[in-house]
């Protein structure tokens, strides 16, 4: 997720493109436009996309993922409505700075149509003009299937949502460890801290800004001090220090117990991920709550690897498809995305990536929820019930940078003085 720098490195990279650009209106002059025509029903926006290609643009590690979309949903899409989906993979910072890039030039249509995204991202895109909305009300799969009366359908990190981008799928972060190695689960910061002590140099986390090692350290503050208090604090360094300053204790206290000391952390999750399967680690954590199926089925886990969470929750967020302003193919992207929160696709996603579903279970038919029962999520770990019963809301988007910065130099840089 995105840091103070993020505006500037986008506005270096729409100014460097405006100059090599000659302000071409579109990249798809003759190519894939659809003209969108903003009183359409739902059924002439099907009409109109038919024969097109939508472009989705997102993170492409996983992949289950891109399996999922390539084999499932695309085949689908071809067969229902005669549109192509194409998946490219792209870090968020490219694809922002990638629609930055074509605002700058005046590119009228673009190449991106939907937009994997969420949290601070979709913050700095919906502040800088770059997507298109509100869109949600013309998606009959929206009002039939999504509460749209949640929180996190109304705001992402914090941030309203106001049409902007549909819910995709849920996460929430979870800790694994081996029932044989470690019997413990610990249930609070302070049982944490003593699991730590008894493992010293067994533990650690992703150094900030990762995005599952900042959801830990926002979970720790969280136990620590609350979590209330940052849903309409005010996005002030001094402010946020004050208010997380025995979190800052706390952690510089864990320090000394976790890998190396505290004195470097793993530059991924992805590698905390690895060291714990390779038994550096006797932990490891994942905002995949279904992780330890996952890895338990493809042979990288041990049979007696569990998923645990503290008492008083875990951090949990949801992630969102966008439309790009520019889009050549909004009324595609409507129609895929109309699809993607349809209860099939949502029980197709549950069954193959092992992902929250973001429809509301009261608004499915005796047929869907049947389908959604008998999805088998595997070993080692805990219900839907159970998590979303332990889930806490995301910190406001403008806030989680700062936690970032503070936390590097009050748990970083003072521990290292």
């Amino acid at each position: 997720m995105k840091r103070k720098t993020l505006l500037i490195f986008l506005l270096l990279i729409a100014i460097l493109t405006a100059g090599c650009s000659k302000n071409k209106a579109s990249l798809n002059d003759n190519e894939n436009i659809v003209e969108l025509d903003p009183n359409a029903d739902f059924d002439a926006l099907v009409e109109q996309a038919r024969g097109t290609t939508v472009t989705f643009y997102g993170w492409g590690g996983d992949e289950n993922r891109n399996r999922f979309l390539n084999e499932q949903l695309a085949p689908k899409l071809k067969e229902k409505y005669d549109i192509t989906l194409e998946v490219v993979g792209m870090d968020i910072d490219n694809i922002l700075a990638k629609l930055a890039g074509e605002k700058q030039a005046g590119l009228e249509k673009g190449s991106i149509d939907m937009i994997w995204i969420n949290g601070e991202n979709f913050y700095s895109a919906k502040e800088n003009d770059l997507l298109f909305g509100p869109f949600t009300h013309k998606l009959p799969n929206f009002d039939k299937y999504i509460d749209t009366e949640d929180e996190e359908v109304l705001y992402d990190f914090g941030f309203p949502i106001e049409g902007y981008e549909a819910p995709y799928g849920k996460a929430q972060l979870v800790f694994l460890n081996d029932s044989a190695v470690t019997p413990e689960t610990p249930r609070n910061t302070q049982e944490f801290l003593e699991f730590c002590k008894k493992y010293k140099g067994k533990v650690t986390y992703a150094a900030l800004p990762d995005f599952t090692g900042s959801a830990f350290v926002r979970t720790l503050i969280y136990d620590i001090v609350g979590h209330k208090q940052f849903l309409t604090m005010e996005a002030d360094k001094e402010v946020v220090k004050e208010a997380i300053e025995p979190a800052l204790e706390y952690l510089r206290e864990l320090n000394k117990y976790l890998w190396n000391q505290g004195k470097t952390f793993p530059a991924t999750n992805g590698e905390v991920d690895n060291m714990f399967q390779d038994g550096e680690l006797v932990m490891a954590m994942s905002y995949g709550p279904y992780a330890a199926a996952v890895g338990i089925e493809k042979g990288v886990y041990k049979d007696t690897v569990r998923t645990f969470v503290f008492d008083n929750g875990t951090v949990g967020n949801t992630n969102y498809i966008a439309i790009a302003k520019n889009s050549p193919n909004k009324a595609g992207a409507m129609v895929v995305i109309n699809e993607i929160i349809s209860a099939e696709t949502q029980a197709a996603q549950f069954e193959a990536l092992k992902t929250l579903p973001v429809v509301a279970y009261d608004k499915l038919s005796d047929e869907e929820k049947a389908r959604f029962d008998k999805v088998d999520i595997g070993k080692g770990v805990l219900s839907q019930d159970e998590l979303l019963s332990k889930r806490l809301p995301e910190m406001p988007a403008n806030i989680v940078p700062i936690i970032e910065e503070i936390w590097l130099e009050e748990v970083v840089g003072k521990y290292n003085e």
